[in-house]
């Protein structure tokens, strides 16, 4: 029974060290109407009139591309992971300079962009008020900090992350900038298969950090029987949506 569990999770843990970009193979079902606002068309609506774009932890470029669609900006993008570099290089094209960096430092002069975004990558106020230009605009989504929070009492390593969602709010006021709006929105999700969810966590290595299915096995045991007892694999899931100006 064990070993034969093992085999099967460790299917999908090789699936997900095979990811390249954020195109993921297994999602978990949204139990929910989604949050009330669109990040792509938001930031659509903001570079549709922009001069100097940078996106800031672009993955494999999939969402900047639907953005840029159509439109005739001078666009950036920072990716710090070596795999997904190239891929965002590939999928943007000519359309984007894709520059291996960390959102935290980044290599760009004072006053630069006219509009950054950040979807679902970390960020520091002080750099985006460094490089923002006077008018500029930046909008960020990111994943609520207590995000499957109950896997916590099976996984006791798990991630706790602090209330960035206040946390940033606080920063850019400090840093300068005016906050133009911030909004949470929380829903549950559920998780098809017990594989699905190894392969979610073998893909964000940073909800728990050094996950493996062996390391691991007690707890997804723990998952299984819970399964088998008619008990589905629900967990709090959510985002929120930060928009921020510089003034003139």
């Amino acid at each position: 029974m064990t070993d034969s569990l093992e085999k099967e999770l460790n299917q999908y843990a090789m699936i997900a060290k095979k990811l390249e970009g954020w195109d993921l193979d297994f999602q978990p079902e949204e139990l929910g109407p989604g949050p009330p606002w669109s990040f792509e068309r938001r930031a659509r609506e903001l570079a549709t009139d922009c001069g100097m774009l940078l996106d800031l932890g672009t993955g494999g470029g999939e969402v900047l591309s639907r953005v840029l669609d159509g439109l005739n900006c001078n666009a950036f993008a920072t990716e710090e992971w070596h795999v997904n570099a190239p891929v965002a290089a590939r999928r943007l094209g000519n359309s984007t300079s894709v520059v291996r960096a960390c959102s935290m430092r980044l290599p760009f002069s004072q006053k630069t962009f006219d509009l950054v975004l950040s979807r679902h990558e970390a960020i520091d106020a002080k750099e985006i008020e460094r490089i923002l230009a006077p008018g500029g605009r930046f909008l960020t989504q990111q994943v609520i900090p207590d995000y499957l929070h109950e896997l916590s009492a099976t996984f006791p390593d798990m991630t706790r992350f602090p209330n960035h969602f206040s946390e940033y709010q606080d920063s850019f006021i400090e840093a300068g900038l005016n906050l133009e709006y911030a909004h949470e929105y929380r829903q549950p999700i559920r998780f098809r298969e017990l594989g699905h969810l190894v392969y979610h966590l073998v893909a964000t290595p940073w909800t728990i950090p050094n996950f493996s299915v062996h390391s691991h096995l007690k707890g997804l045991l723990q998952l299984d029987q819970q399964i088998r007892n008619s008990q589905e694999l629900v967990f709090t899931s959510g985002n929120y949506i930060m928009e921020v100006s510089r003034g003139v």
